[in-house]
């Protein structure tokens, strides 16, 4: 069976990051997971729209070589009253939230970039949606989304984690282990 489009996104990023400096074709990371080079295609695009800074070459992808820091994809699920605790934590514990991806059933997957580096940052946003009404993505998907969340080193990410846990927000995070080796994420 096929991984979700969000799994493998996460898996591609951990590939990346794993093979910092290497460039991997689209060709390889499609054979790898089963799918077309189009798929990839795709799923780098909405990486970088995340922003994730990767770089494209003839020969593949990689990450430039400058980015620095632990990336990874969280899956959470709350409410939009909770969106400030959410961001405000990850934020507070050293973390960026670069994106929000929700799987639509009808559209597919949905992401938009959000770059919260601060509090501010956090703010701005939370008096966007109100301002014009609008809701927020994670109410396509009763709440559940995804976070490509960019961190200084390990200890801050495992920090998100463990506070994001304990605001009942946290649904999934993938070790390294488990990215490589395909298992099921944490609970």
């Amino acid at each position: 069976m096929a991984l979700p489009a969000s799994e493998r996104r996460e898996q591609i990023l951990s590939l990346l990051s794993e093979n910092r400096g290497v460039t991997l074709s689209a060709s390889a990371l499609a054979a790898r997971f089963g799918v077309s080079r189009q798929i990839i295609v795709g799923d780098i695009a909405l990486l970088r729209a995340g922003g994730v800074d990767i770089v494209s070459t003839a020969r593949g992808y990689r990450l430039q070589s400058g980015q620095s820091g632990f990336v990874r994809i969280l899956t959470c699920c709350h409410t939009g009253e909770q969106l400030l605790e959410e961001l405000y934590t990850i934020v507070d514990n050293g973390g960026a939230v670069l994106d929000i991806a929700v799987e639509h059933p009808v559209y597919g997957v949905i992401s938009a970039p959000l770059r919260i580096f601060s509090r501010f940052d956090a703010e701005e946003l939370y008096h966007a949606l109100q301002e014009k009404n609008a809701a927020p993505l994670l109410t396509l998907s009763d709440g559940i989304h995804t976070h490509t969340v960019s961190c200084p080193d390990e200890q801050s990410y495992l920090r998100i984690c463990n506070k994001l846990r304990e605001c009942g927000i946290l649904l999934t995070e993938k070790t390294e282990a488990e990215s490589k080796d395909g298992n099921n994420s944490k609970r």
